[in-house]
């Protein structure tokens, strides 16, 4: 089988998000959220998401500026994890609420903003013992 049959796509490297105000976004990150921030360049700040790299740029050219994707950060304990935000001041817009019954887990989410509109989620396995 040639290489070229057998490349697929599968592990993420870095999601980058659009913002308008590099240097709030890079503070909301960073303070409200907790995350790692590793570096900043003109137009861009990089943080680490366990391994991925979470670059917030810049448009660099008006097909560039729209909101993003949607990304979901896997959090043990959605409950927690809402508090904690809610009380560094992100604004929920879906509480955390259950998706689905899986056979040996629940899966909840929950929704936010950033400071420039993206929508970002929650989401968290929640063992069926509670866990």
């Amino acid at each position: 089988m040639a290489a070229t049959e057998s490349l697929g796509l599968s592990r993420i490297g870095q999601i980058a998000v659009t913002v308008h105000d590099l240097v709030e976004a890079e503070a909301f990150y960073r303070d409200r959220l907790g995350m790692r921030h590793l570096f900043t360049v003109p137009g861009m700040a990089f943080f680490d998401c366990d391994g991925v790299r979470l670059m917030l740029a810049l448009p660099e050219a008006p097909e560039f500026d729209h909101p993003s994707s949607l990304i979901y950060f896997t959090v043990p304990d959605i409950q927690a994890a809402r508090r904690t935000f809610g009380d560094r001041g992100v604004t929920f817009v879906a509480e955390p609420h259950l998706v689905a019954k899986m056979p040996s887990y629940d899966l909840w989410m929950a929704g936010f903003r950033d400071c420039d509109g993206n929508y970002l989620c929650l989401m968290s396995e929640v063992g069926n013992d509670g866990r």
